[in-house]
C-alpha cells in the first residue's frame, strides 16, 4: 500500500493552474493503484499557525516537564507530523510566490521539521550534526510561476527559490527522490503558457508511470 500526502499550498481556489496540477497527478495515481490512500492537507486554504517562542520553548521542553499548554502549542505540529510519518509520497502542488514558497508552506516546513521529531542533532557528527530520522519518502513538486527559465541553465535559474528551498527543507523529512513538473508563463498569458499547461499536463500521467515502475516488488509470502 502506497500512501500519499497531498499538500495544496496556493490561496486561490478554481484558478489554480498548481492545484488542478496536483489533482491531476493524484488522480493518475490512484487510477494506476489499487492499494492507494491519500491524505489530504490545504494549506493554501487554512494554512499551519506560524512558530512561535512559547511553540520552540515546548519543542526543547522535556517529556517529564510537559504542560497541558505546551503540548496544545505543539498540536498542529504533532498532526502534521503524524501525516507526514505516514506518507511514503509526499505531492506539494504550490505557486512560485516572490520567486519563493508561499508563506503557508514555509510555515508547514518549520512546523514538521522538528529536533527528536523529523531529524536528529548530534555534534559529535562534526559540521552536519542534523539527520533525518526518516527515511525513503519521495517529494513531488508541482508548481505554476509567472514568469520561466527557472530550470537549469535557464535565465532565471539563480531566481528559483521556491525548488531549491523545498528540496532542502525536503532532505530532513526523509526525502531521497525528487521529481518535479512546472507551469510556466502565466503572466505572459501568451501561447507559450498555453504549451507549457499542455505539457505539464501531458507530463504528469508519464511521472506517475515512472515511478509506479520503480516500486519495489513485494516477495511472495
Amino acid at each position: 500500500m502506497t500512501t500519499l500526502l497531498h499538500i495544496d499550498a496556493s490561496v486561490r481556489s478554481e484558478r489554480s493552474l498548481s492545484r488542478k496540477l496536483s489533482q491531476a497527478f493524484v488522480d493518475a495515481w490512484v487510477a494506476h493503484d489499487d492499494n492507494a490512500q491519500v491524505i489530504v492537507r490545504d494549506i493554501g486554504r487554512n494554512p499551519p499557525p506560524f512558530i512561535t517562542e512559547d511553540w520552540i520553548a515546548a519543542v526543547f521542553t522535556p517529556e517529564a516537564h510537559m504542560t497541558t499548554e505546551k503540548r496544545e502549542a505543539l498540536s498542529v505540529s504533532d498532526e502534521l507530523i503524524d501525516e507526514l510519518n505516514r506518507a511514503d509520497v509526499i505531492v506539494i502542488g504550490t505557486p512560485m510566490y516572490n520567486y519563493g514558497m508561499p508563506a503557508q508552506l514555509k510555515s508547514w516546513f518549520d512546523n514538521v521539521i522538528r529536533i527528536g521529531k523529523t531529524f536528529s542533532f548530534d555534534l559529535g557528527r562534526g559540521d552536519y550534526p542534523l539527520e533525518p530520522i526518516m527515511t525513503g519518502k519521495k517529494l513531488v513538486i508541482l508548481s505554476s510561476r509567472g514568469e520561466f527559465g527557472f530550470g537549469p541553465g535557464g535565465i532565471r535559474e539563480s531566481m528559483n527559490h521556491l525548488d531549491t528551498h523545498i528540496r532542502t527543507c525536503a532532505h530532513y523529512l526523509g526525502v531521497n527522490q525528487t521529481h518535479g513538473i512546472s507551469i510556466d508563463y502565466q503572466e505572459f498569458g501568451d501561447d507559450r503558457h498555453q504549451a507549457s499547461i499542455a505539457d505539464a499536463f501531458d507530463a504528469v500521467p508519464r511521472l506517475v508511470m515512472q515511478m509506479l515502475e520503480k516500486k519495489p516488488q513485494l516477495s511472495p509470502a
